[in-house]
């Protein structure tokens, strides 16, 4: 039988989701203390452009369709 052996990557990375944003730089600063971390990053978001904001609204039902402005007030403020 011949012997196996396991080799491990020099290093890895770590993803965290976090729900509440206000916890992000408390939660960076207790990872980034952990023994062998060597850089904890936040990655910026991409910044939409207009265009995509748009298509983004069309696809989740945020378009009015109205006669006049005072129809669309009407239909945006109640």
């Amino acid at each position: 039988m011949d012997a196996r052996t396991t080799t491990y990557p020099q290093e890895g990375q770590l993803l965290v989701k976090v729900s509440d944003m206000s916890m992000l730089k408390d939660i960076k600063k207790a990872i980034s203390m952990v023994k062998g971390v060597e850089q904890v990053q936040i990655p910026r978001r991409k910044r939409l452009s207009a265009y995509e904001r748009a298509l983004r609204d069309i696809e989740e039902g945020r378009v009015y369709e109205a006669k006049d402005v005072d129809d669309l007030f009407k239909q945006c403020l109640g």
